[in-house]
């Protein structure tokens, strides 16, 4: 079982992370796989270091698909988990150091993502996300990062496509931090410690107890779900902001526009359109998967929600046999 980093030198906020982690003690060149079934052009690069495994293309982070399972074919490892290094952009420009789960669970198959992964999709979360969250704050804010940079959860969103527990850790928002050697740096000192490549024992492995956040609801940052998520002991699943909810209000919705999901008489959820129903099915079955014997609880972002949205979205996850929870809860 190992850990795959996934790194591509299209991108500074990936490469830059990747060659300072290169650069700690114990790496060494793995298996040549230029040819090697891993990717269509140029082959891919690859170091080992106890059981993690970093590998570097050139392409795209999110249009190469399927690397663990290639990875597998490739070399006979059983990838336990995929960690990919990214950059982030924003409109705001603000520096930002971010991590989150992917997936896109709210398109319809007829949708094409515009950032990779498959329609109505969402990968195993990596239960690493909520401990490392935490971890990189304090090593951001030790290196002299923060308030600088901001460190947040992101919702799930994007590609690739992967088959095993995945979140991505990236450098935002613009060119200007893209590059920066000191945000690399607190990158790799994450996944230094938080593997535990240091000698410890790492960060976030899964022990088969806890709560777990399911996120509903906000915008992109999901700033009340952070709030949970900062707190020790909280593990965290997928977070769907409001543009990963698509609801159409009872009676607007266009009939045989392909939207789904719409109820006949039941409870608040009377003729609510869109693929919000869809998006929380697969999103709640992937982070039930990724934390076995955990216990999910909901946590909305009840301003978020207009008043028939939130009746909708509290009737659907009480038939799913969902907690629905307060901060309180999860502590």
């Amino acid at each position: 079982m190992v850990t795959v980093v996934v790194a591509t030198t299209a991108d500074p906020a990936s490469i830059g992370p990747a060659s300072a982690l290169l650069s700690m003690p114990g790496w060494h060149l793995g298996p040549s796989l230029e040819g090697g079934g891993l990717t269509k052009e140029g082959g891919m690069v690859s170091y080992t270091n106890g059981r993690v495994r970093l590998l570097q293309h050139g392409n795209s982070i999110v249009a190469e698909d399927d690397l663990d399972r290639r990875w597998e074919e490739a070399t006979g490892e059983i990838v336990e988990e995929v960690i990919f290094l990214s950059r982030h952009s924003a409109l705001t420009h603000r520096p930002s150091l971010t991590v989150h789960p992917i997936g896109v669970p709210h398109l319809r198959e007829d949708e094409v993502p515009l950032q990779g992964g498959r329609p109505g999709w969402a990968s195993l979360p990596n239960p690493r996300i909520g401990p490392w969250i935490r971890l990189l704050k304090k090593i951001a804010n030790d290196h002299g990062l923060i308030p600088e940079f901001e460190v947040t959860l992101e919702a799930t969103h994007h590609g690739p496509v992967v088959n095993t527990p995945t979140m991505f850790v990236e450098i935002g928002s613009t060119e200007a931090q893209w590059g920066r050697q000191d945000a690399a740096q607190v990158i790799a000192l994450l996944a230094w410690e938080g593997l535990g490549l240091d000698g410890g024992s790492g960060l976030g492995r899964w022990d088969r107890g806890g709560k777990v956040l399911l996120g509903l609801g906000g915008g992109h940052y999901v700033p009340r779900h952070m709030d949970i998520a900062a707190k020790d002991g909280v593990w965290v699943g997928h977070m769907l902001s409001g543009y990963s909810l698509p609801m159409e209000e009872p009676g607007k919705h266009k009939n045989g526009g392909g939207s789904g999901n719409v109820d006949g008489p039941n409870g608040g959820r009377d003729g609510v359109g869109g693929t919000w129903k869809q998006a929380i099915k697969i999103s709640l079955a992937a982070t039930e998967a990724a934390f076995p014997g955990g216990q999910i609880i909901a946590h909305l972002d009840n301003k978020a929600f207009k008043g028939w949205q939130r009746n909708a979205v509290t009737g659907f996850l009480v038939e799913q046999s969902v907690k629905i929870g307060k901060p309180a809860d999860f502590f």
